[in-house]
Order: C-alpha cells, then structure tokens, then sequence
C-alpha cells in the first residue's frame, strides 16, 4: 500500500516533506499585538474544536458528529461551531484538511514515485493508488463531507489534485486535452464509486487499483508495469 492515513483521536500533525514547500504563516507582518492574539486565540480555539470532532469520530463514526456535539464535547456554545465552519460539511472538510495537505506535501515533495524524481506516468500510478487507499481508509468521512454538487469540482483540495493530474498528463501527452482527461481520471477515484465498487459491489481494493494502472496506460498510451 503507497498510501494508508487515518485520522486518529486526535488530529495528525502536518507532515514535513523531503523539498520545501511553502506553507501559510499564522501571523502576518505588520499586525497589532492585540490582532496577534486574537488570531492565535482563534488558531487554539480551531483546533481544538477539530480535536473533538476527532474523538467522535473515533468513538461513534461520522455519524456521531453533529455541531451540538461538537461543541459540547469541546465545552463551547453551539454558536462558536457555525461561527467556526458554517455547517456541518464545513466541520468535516476541516477534518480532512489534514490529511489532505499530508498527500498534496507528498505528492509535492515527497519521495518518488509519489513525489518529484520518478517519470511522469510512474508519477500518475502512484498518485491513483495514494488516492484510492486514501479514499477507502476514510470512506465514511469522505462521503459526509463532499460539498453540494454545484461546490463540489471548485474546492480547493480538488482543484489541487486536478492540478497535479493535469500537470502529469502535459508531460507525458501534451496534444491532448489534458485538463478534461484530468477529470475523467479522477472520476475513478470518486468517493461515492468507490463506495458503490467496494461496499455495495464486494470489489477488493486491490482490483480497483489495478484497474487504474489500466486505466493510465490506456488514457496515456503506455506499457503497463511488468
């Protein structure tokens, strides 16, 4: 397995990859000392909002994460939870945001052949498979989470994996429709076909990942891997 994270009873650090890659900084330049505490404030008070959520999760499943638990777990009014992430889809995009940012620093910085240093199609294996054990570890949570249909190809973690995907096909077919081609290789990795392929079809997970190496060396024109 190239890829296996899950969220634990509590939330995972953020990974530090082999290359740099740059990350947001908490205080910006030029701020107030008051405005610097009341971001750190709000950075403690997000995480730790986060951690509760977490723990219910790995006590009761997704299902058990509701904004009123949420914040009664963290000893908050139920207030500062919508204030916080809006609803409860924003609350579980924030959950996945960590090991979101872990596969995007690997795939970023990482080691090969996720990271930089391999061929571009060895590349594009490497990121399906991470992305599909990905997906099958926190299949639940996925699903809960997915924005509404009309937000869904605009998020930001999305965008990014569409980025990586495209780049990829630009070096190895640059004639084609590389952007489009992109959409059609993620749409093998959607949550709601991997649940419908491993849970209501009975499909192992090493048959889908098989099934994308095909898939790569049908789209790319390319020899499978011996």
């Amino acid at each position: 397995m190239l890829y296996a994270v899950f969220m634990s009873s509590v939330l995972p650090p953020f990974p530090q990859p082999q290359e740099p890659v740059d990350t947001p900084q908490l205080f910006e330049v030029g701020l107030a000392p008051e405005e610097l505490c009341l971001r750190a404030d709000a950075a403690r008070n997000r995480a730790r909002l986060l951690e509760a959520a977490a723990r219910l999760i790995a006590e009761h499943g997704v299902a058990g994460v509701t904004m009123e638990a949420v914040a009664t777990a963290a000893e908050v009014g139920k207030g500062t939870v919508f204030r916080r992430f809006g609803d409860r889809t924003g609350l579980l995009m924030a959950l996945l945001d960590h090991s979101a940012r872990q596969l995007q620093a690997d795939f970023l910085g990482g080691p090969p052949p996720l990271g930089p240093g391999a061929p571009p199609v060895e590349r594009l294996r490497a990121f399906g498979v991470a992305v599909l054990y990905r997906t099958c570890e926190q299949l639940d949570l996925q699903l809960a989470a997915q924005p509404e249909p009309t937000r869904r190809y605009a998020h930001p973690s999305m965008a990014a994996l569409r980025t990586h995907v495209t780049m990829l096909l630009r070096q190895i077919q640059p004639e084609a429709d590389c952007e489009l081609l992109a959409h059609t290789l993620l749409g093998y990795l959607d949550p709601a076909l991997v649940h419908h392929l491993t849970r209501q079809r009975g499909m192992p997970t090493e048959r889908l990942e098989a099934g994308w190496i095909d898939l790569v060396a049908r789209v790319t024109r390319t020899e499978r891997p011996r």
